[in-house]
């Protein structure tokens, strides 16, 4: 789980982040105003670390331009 803190929060304890995220390996998102809009995470030497998270979420599709939920159609209406 990624942590959120607000821009003027960061700002006013951006060396206490940067310890947590050294010590922890977790990620922190800045907010403005409510939304975010940076990232920082630990650095890492090997990119194949990086693209660890992303395994096995990718979806298959054997026919992806075919519509779906055809069999529900009849339901809905």
């Amino acid at each position: 789980m990624q942590q959120h803190v607000s821009k003027s929060s960061f700002k006013a304890r951006a060396l206490e982040y940067f310890r947590q995220i050294e010590r922890t390996g977790k990620e922190l998102v800045i907010t403005d105003h409510g939304k975010p809009v940076l990232k920082i995470a630990p650095y890492s030497r090997d990119p194949a670390e990086a693209l660890k998270s992303l395994r096995g979420s990718v979806l298959r599709y054997d026919d992806p331009t075919e519509p779906v939920g055809l069999e529900d159609w009849d339901d809905l209406q």
